[in-house]
């Protein structure tokens, strides 16, 4: 850390991030129907996690780290991570078994 309070080293790019972040673009964009709930309704919620997953991994991803601790930790590796594991124990695989059966 600096004088100033900036890194010494800029942030790197978090590959895993990015390809989640991306990946799920893909998956959302592609598929809708896997943010559904097991009565076949969008399930809202589960919309707006999956999002923020997706926006965290995209900024984490790129190497972008926010100054201020709100954004830094809401746009982190362990936030994309939290996001998505909430997504699954939303929608419970139900939407995941009403895709494949």
């Amino acid at each position: 850390m600096s004088a100033t309070g900036e890194p010494d080293q800029p942030p790197r790019q978090s590959w895993l991030a990015l390809a989640v972040g991306v990946g799920l673009m893909l998956a959302i964009t592609a598929y809708p129907r896997l943010l559904v709930d097991a009565q076949g309704k969008a399930d809202h919620w589960a919309a707006t996690l999956a999002c923020w997953a997706m926006a965290a991994g995209l900024t984490r991803g790129v190497g972008f780290v926010p100054r201020h601790p709100l954004p830094r930790w809401l746009l982190s590796g362990w936030a994309c991570a939290a996001a998505l594991a909430a997504v699954a124990l939303r929608l419970g695989g139900g939407a995941l078994r009403g895709a494949l059966g």
